[in-house]
């Protein structure tokens, strides 16, 4: 069995203000640089064998703090990156709910229905979190391996290893700089 150490990335001001982030590369703020290093404090006692990250500066950032505690190289992967807001990227709530009403209460109530105007749909994103995931994988069966990543990849990560149905992808949302173990079952 491989275990998967998920890590969400720290703080920044968007997430404060309540502003879409997707693929857009906001730094950590203060609060942020401080769970940063917190979590790899609490990280360095897991025994990592690999630490992989979102090249998004957030997770980037928050990676490297894990690195310096665990002596681990990080391996960047823009596959690990949050979903493609598109449009909605840089736009607080408030806005996104002004002026797309209908799709921003499917995207609340039904995710799985709406493919994001000039971004991804869950399934997309999905596609390209789990390509990632797999190969980490199987180059590290049956070892302890970081990701440091964003909320949705985190959870359809743990929809799909502990099959639980994307449709709940809401409830799985961690904190920033929340982290948690998957296991997954390796051949």
């Amino acid at each position: 069995m491989t275990r998967l150490v998920l890590v969400r990335h720290g703080e920044t001001d968007w997430n404060v203000e309540g502003r879409y982030q997707g693929q857009a590369n906001p730094p950590l703020n203060e609060r942020g640089r401080a769970q940063a290093r917190q979590v790899a404090e609490e990280l360095k006692g897991q025994q990592l064998d690999a630490l992989y990250s979102s090249d998004l500066r957030r997770a980037a950032e928050t990676a490297a703090a894990i690195g310096q505690a665990t002596g681990l190289p990080v391996h960047h992967d823009p596959r690990l990156r949050e979903i493609n807001q598109g449009e909605w990227q840089g736009l607080l709530v408030t806005e996104i709910e002004q002026r797309y009403p209908e799709l921003f209460h499917r995207w609340r109530e039904a995710p799985l229905t709406v493919t994001l105007p000039g971004g991804e749909s869950i399934a997309q994103m999905q596609e390209r979190v789990l390509a990632a995931v797999e190969e980490i994988v199987r180059r590290h069966p049956g070892q302890r391996v970081a990701l440091v990543t964003h909320k949705l990849p985190m959870a359809v990560i743990k929809c799909h290893y502990q099959n639980i149905p994307l449709e709940r992808l809401w409830e799985l949302i961690p904190p920033n700089a929340g982290w948690e173990i998957v296991t997954v079952n390796t051949p």
